[in-house]
């Protein structure tokens, strides 16, 4: 009889996904997990799939399923991805997208399934389905650029004048104008003064704008503005790029057609090329935007969502989507030289040294 008794409640045991042995610890089945979606979108910059196999990993580490996908930079993709991940029963989504104002229907489906979605680097823009978006500061970002700048031509004592250009990210992408006017509340009082001189006329953000951050569109502007503007001996004195594709592209563009004194180049993301750029004295400085740390900041979002609690945010001022604020918890970015990047990049586990030379 004591036998059928504990056989019976071995098998009601086993049935609830785990056997309770005395010194082991109770194991969940792998369809007790909450399944996470993440979209991302493109693998083309080093940057989106660093973000997402740190996210991949950090989830995975916390115990969820996690179903990551990439959209090569193509909106129709990402719709159809974030929609599949809605189809497909996840629990929550962590979105970063192409164009923020592009996911309107998928994200109503997630809000009518009861589906919670945190924007990633990217605001979600004209939707009220979003409940968090995790960042960097990305105001400060910009601000630190044209720091950088401010400090490297000295213009709180030097009179200049000193030619600047000016290069802005993609018009779609929230955080550009966020990157663009933070640098320019630096910048914008010496250009006013004549100190800082745009010979290209191009300050306004839609003029600057780089479509898809691409490289190749970069170049190209910076080949006819050089074309325009400096080559008669005239000294381009720095070139404020809002990201490093952008800013590798500006780079390609001067080694072809520049003649002049090498100008004050700024950068963000610490792309693997850039670092090497940086190192070599072709870049001035980069913004460092530690992923890991992002991630892990948006591994505590999700677990605090779907424990039915509240996420833990630093700011509810900033990021208004068209629908209201959203809470939003903001990474500081760091400033990398040629100085500190052993330092911040190599002592950290971000790169090792052989991937820099």
């Amino acid at each position: 009889m004591k036998r059928k008794v504990l056989a019976g409640l071995l098998t009601v045991v086993m049935a609830a996904g785990f056997v309770a042995v005395p010194g082991m610890q109770t194991e969940v089945k792998a369809d007790d997990k909450k399944l996470v979606g993440v979209a991302m979108p493109t693998k083309d910059l080093q940057r989106w799939n660093q973000d997402g196999e740190n996210m991949k990993k950090s989830l995975e580490e916390a115990g969820y399923e996690v179903d990551l996908q990439y959209a090569s930079n193509e909106v129709a993709t990402q719709v159809s991805q974030v929609e599949n991940m809605i189809s497909n029963g996840c629990d929550i989504l962590v979105i970063a997208s192409i164009d923020g104002s592009s996911l309107g229907e998928p994200l109503s489906q997630a809000k009518e399934a009861g589906i919670p979605v945190i924007a990633y680097d990217r605001l979600l823009m004209e939707s009220d389905a979003v409940s968090y978006y995790a960042t960097f500061d990305n105001y400060m970002v910009g601000q630190k650029q044209g720091e950088y700048i401010e400090e490297a031509l000295n213009l709180k004592e030097e009179k200049g004048p000193f030619n600047i250009e000016l290069v802005a990210g993609a018009p779609d992408d929230n955080n550009a104008k966020f990157f663009f006017s933070g640098a320019m509340d630096v910048l914008q009082p010496y250009i006013d003064e004549g100190v800082l001189v745009v010979k290209s006329g191009q300050t306004e953000f839609e003029k600057c704008a780089t479509q898809a951050w691409d490289s190749a569109k970069a170049q190209d502007r910076m080949d006819t503005i050089i074309a325009g503007n400096y080559t008669d001996g005239t000294n381009l004195d720095a070139v404020l790029c809002s990201n490093d594709s952008t800013s590798l592209g500006v780079q390609n563009s001067l080694a072809a057609s520049y003649t002049g004194e090498y100008p004050v180049i700024t950068g963000q993301d610490c792309d693997m090329a850039n670092v090497k750029n940086l190192v070599a004295g072709k870049q001035s400085m980069d913004i460092f935007k530690d992923t890991r740390m992002l991630a892990d900041q948006v591994v505590k979002m999700v677990t605090s969502v779907l424990s039915g609690e509240e996420a833990e945010v630093n700011d509810t001022e900033s990021y208004d989507n068209g629908t209201g604020v959203i809470p939003t918890y903001l990474c500081e970015p760091t400033v990398v030289t040629a100085d500190n990047y052993k330092e911040i990049l190599i002592d950290s586990g971000y790169y090792t040294e052989d991937q820099i030379k």
